[in-house]
């Protein structure tokens, strides 16, 4: 039986400190038309949002190349100024900010206060990159045409970098873009999804008072709103230096293509695997599908969708995993007690009840789950999904976990690397040797051993193979995705003046 929380009370209206219209330029200039903001969790009215144009885009292209070289002469301590003061000014006003993703995305209050500390690190970690932003010396005289030769290599900022980010963490995943294009010298304009802009563009204002504050041109960061035709005016402008996309595979694959030849940096859908070897420890097993697989009501690209059972230890797991499942606390958003609420909206809800539908129809299991109560899909468990459905081939995006049994781990290796995706993938096991064949066998990203595939901290190289996207992104891996190296060669001249 699923908990159901109460909706929290004496709630204060939505904090709003940027001006009205969209940073292009060095001004705010007005939107076209505006669009409703609203709470996916009961529908109601957050605020209004600017929706840009083609013509805004092309406009904020524009004023991003009359910066370039500018902002790529920024010295480093006013770049590294400016993000250290964005991240002191969303600091102290932290809970503003966990209160507005709360009301833009709908997602559950423990994980906005999550994504404002992620937020928080990626601008604080890629502040200190700035200072390791550098070249090296090259042995040119290893070959006899090389002797007299000094040689050495620095980086350069790639030119205008195009973010585009995800509905479901608005304000961490536009941190990814804008931060560490900051610190490498290169103008930035971001583009949020339509459903949430809001705190993107609260981020957006704050880096432009800091960039102003350190004399600096605001015009170094930017944001447009708008649909798919907005997105592809800024991808497809061949002037543009780099492209980074967090979506979907399908929209990712046609940036690429479209963008070519631009670099453009992906990271994309999953379905991310979690194996559960025999000599596990079935508790933190069980645990960690349930932290892993209903946080942020499953709406995580890294959040446990396929649970891979070793065949003796099977109904043991499950007995504990349905027993945990049992204590997930669904309901209204904004009370910290709750870990699943509504979808981002009612077109993503009709879309996982059919492929729920579906699949209980092809044979599959409704362990826990499987019911909308309120809007809200409940934390839902499928055994013995058939593998041809998308509940188990493709990225579901919301809190269902679907579980199969194997014979024994090598079956189970080879069952994780039967995807299209290759995000992130875990194993729980007590066995060294276990954790180093995973390591060593599952084509993805990142493998984590006896914790959450979802687990991720954003000093560390995030990305994925095959259709889970190409680059890597944090502070440190996306700086150096977003400059180039520039060779040094000079033989000293021995002409006397």
């Amino acid at each position: 039986m699923t908990t159901h929380v109460k909706p929290a009370a004496g709630e204060s209206p939505v904090v709003r400190e940027f001006p009205e219209g969209l940073p292009i330029g060095d001004h705010w200039v007005e939107a076209p038309v505006t669009e409703d903001v609203r709470f996916p969790y009961d529908g109601t009215f957050v605020a209004h949002a600017p929706v840009g144009d083609t013509g805004l885009a092309h406009q904020a292209v524009d004023a991003a190349l009359a910066m370039r070289e500018r902002v790529g002469r920024l010295p480093s301590h006013t770049r590294r100024a400016a993000l250290l003061a964005t991240h002191e000014a969303i600091a102290s006003r932290r809970a503003d900010f966990e209160r507005l993703l709360v009301l833009e995305t709908g997602k559950p209050l423990v994980d906005c206060r999550v994504e404002v500390d992620r937020t928080l690190l990626t601008l604080l970690t890629a502040a200190e990159e700035v200072a390791r932003l550098h070249g090296e010396t090259v042995p040119l005289d290893l070959l006899p045409s090389g002797e007299g030769l000094l040689g050495f290599w620095t980086r350069k900022p790639i030119g205008v970098v195009v973010g585009i980010a995800g509905f479901n963490y608005p304000l961490l995943l536009a941190a990814h873009k804008v931060a560490p294009s900051l610190a490498a010298g290169c103008p930035v304009i971001v583009k949020p999804a339509p459903q949430t802009p809001l705190a993107t563009l609260w981020l957006v204002h704050l880096l432009r008072e800091a960039l102003a504050a350190a004399d600096a041109p605001q015009a170094a960061v930017q944001l447009v709103t708008g649909g798919p035709e907005v997105g592809v005016a800024l991808t497809t402008d061949r002037r543009i230096g780099a492209v980074s996309f967090t979506g979907s595979a399908a929209v990712g694959h046609r940036i690429a293509r479209d963008a070519a030849p631009t670099k453009v940096l992906l990271e994309l859908g999953s379905n991310a695997a979690l194996v559960v070897a025999a000599d596990a420890d079935l508790d933190a097993a069980a645990d960690a599908v349930v932290r892993g697989g209903y946080y942020a009501s499953g709406q995580a690209c890294i959040s446990v969708q396929r649970v891979i059972v070793v065949d003796a230890v099977r109904e043991e797991f499950m007995a504990r995993l349905t027993e945990r499942v049992a204590e997930v606390a669904v309901g209204d958003p904004r009370d910290p007690a709750t870990r699943v609420s509504a979808l981002i909206d009612e077109r993503s809800t009709e879309r996982v009840r059919a492929w729920l539908d579906e699949a209980v129809k092809a044979g599959a299991s409704l362990v826990a789950g499987g019911g909308v109560s309120d809007g809200v899909i409940e934390p839902t468990v499928l055994l013995d999904v058939d593998r041809a459905l998308p509940v188990w081939h493709e990225e579901v995006f919301a809190p269902v976990v679907a579980v199969r049994s194997v014979p024994d781990l090598d079956t189970a290796l080879d069952l994780v690397n039967d995807s299209r995706y290759g995000l992130h993938a875990s194993v729980y096991t007590s066995a060294l040797d276990t954790a180093f064949t995973a390591l060593d066998r599952l084509e993805v990203g990142g493998v984590v051993i006896n914790e959450v595939p979802g687990f991720r901290s954003d000093v560390m190289p995030y990305g994925g193979v095959k259709d889970s996207g190409a680059g890597r992104e944090g502070p440190r891996f996306a700086i150096e995705e977003l400059t180039v190296t520039r060779m040094a060669v000079i033989r000293p001249t021995t002409k006397k003046p």
